[in-house]
C-alpha cells in the first residue's frame, strides 16, 4: 500500500463501514441506559490519546449531560500531586496512581465507567479497572483487541483491560495503530484509533438516547455553548448533578 492520503482515508472509510455492525455497541447502549435511569453518571478515562475519546463522552456538544471525565491530571487539579508529576513520560504505566484518581472522583454507586485505551496494557488503565469491578461498578472498554492481543501487559496482575470490562468496544485499529507502512519496514503512518474509538462513543450515546426516548424519556443532552440559549440550557441540566460532574480546560 502507498503511503497516500487516498489510501488512508480508504483505511478508514472501511473501519467506518464496519464498526456500527458491532452487536457490542448496543450491549454498552443498554449499561449507558441502566446507569442513567438510575441517576447514575457516566466517568469517562482515557490517558495519552485516548483522553480525546473521554473529551468526546464527556462535555459534548450533542452528547449527554450526566458524563464526568477523569485524567491524569486529577492528581495535581484536584489532589496534592506535585505538577513536576505530569511531565513523567511513563505517568500511565504508574499503577499506584489509579486508586488515587478514583478516590478524587465525585463517583456513586449507580455510576457506569468507560476507560479507552488503545493498547490496553498500561499500567493506570488495568488498575483502575480493576478498582472498578472492585467497588461493583458496570465497566466499558474501548480499546484495539489486535493491539492488546500483540503486547504483553505491564500490570502486575498480567491482567490487561479487556479481560476486566464487562463490555469491550473494538477500535479495530491495527497492532501500532497506524496503517500506511512506510518504505523498508518499521514505522508505519496514519493512525485511526483515535477517529474510530470517537465513533464507537457517538453510536453508543446515540443508541443510549434512542433507548430513552422509546422509553418515554427525555435525554438530556448539551447544546452547542456556542449557539443562542446554550449556556442557559447546558446549565439548567448540569445544575441536576451538581458535585457530579466536572466541566474544565
Amino acid at each position: 500500500m502507498t503511503v497516500s492520503r487516498e489510501d488512508y482515508a480508504g483505511h478508514v472509510a472501511d473501519l467506518v463501514r464496519v464498526i456500527p455492525e458491532d452487536p457490542e455497541i448496543p450491549r454498552a447502549a443498554d449499561l449507558f441506559t441502566k446507569a442513567l435511569t438510575a441517576g447514575g453518571v457516566i466517568q469517562a478515562f482515557g490517558s495519552g490519546h485516548s483522553e480525546a475519546v473521554a473529551m468526546e463522552i464527556a462535555g459534548r456538544a450533542g452528547g449527554l449531560v450526566p458524563t464526568n471525565r477523569l485524567a491524569l491530571r486529577d492528581i495535581v487539579l484536584h489532589g496534592d500531586a506535585p505538577r513536576s508529576e505530569l511531565d513523567r513520560y511513563d505517568l500511565e504505566r504508574d499503577p499506584t496512581i489509579a486508586r488515587t484518581i478514583l478516590d478524587l472522583a465525585p463517583v456513586q454507586d449507580h455510576d457506569l465507567f468507560v476507560i479507552i485505551s488503545n493498547s490496553g496494557v498500561n499500567g493506570v488503565v488495568v488498575e483502575l479497572a480493576t478498582l472498578v469491578k472492585e467497588r461493583g461498578h458496570d465497566l466499558i472498554a474501548i480499546t484495539s483487541r489486535a493491539h492488546g492481543a500483540a503486547v504483553a501487559s505491564r500490570h502486575p496482575s498480567g491482567r490487561k483491560l479487556a479481560d476486566l470490562a464487562d463490555v469491550v468496544l473494538d477500535n479495530r485499529a491495527p497492532y501500532g495503530d497506524a496503517v500506511l507502512s512506510l518504505p523498508g519496514g518499521g514505522a508505519s503512518v496514519g493512525a485511526v484509533s483515535t477517529i474510530t474509538s470517537a465513533l464507537l462513543a457517538q453510536l453508543v450515546v446515540i443508541q443510549t438516547v434512542r433507548n430513552l426516548l422509546e422509553a418515554g424519556e427525555v435525554p438530556p443532552v448539551y447544546l452547542s455553548a456556542n449557539v443562542p440559549e446554550g449556556d442557559a440550557h447546558n446549565l439548567r441540566l448540569e445544575a441536576l448533578y451538581a458535585g457530579r460532574i466536572r466541566r474544565g480546560a
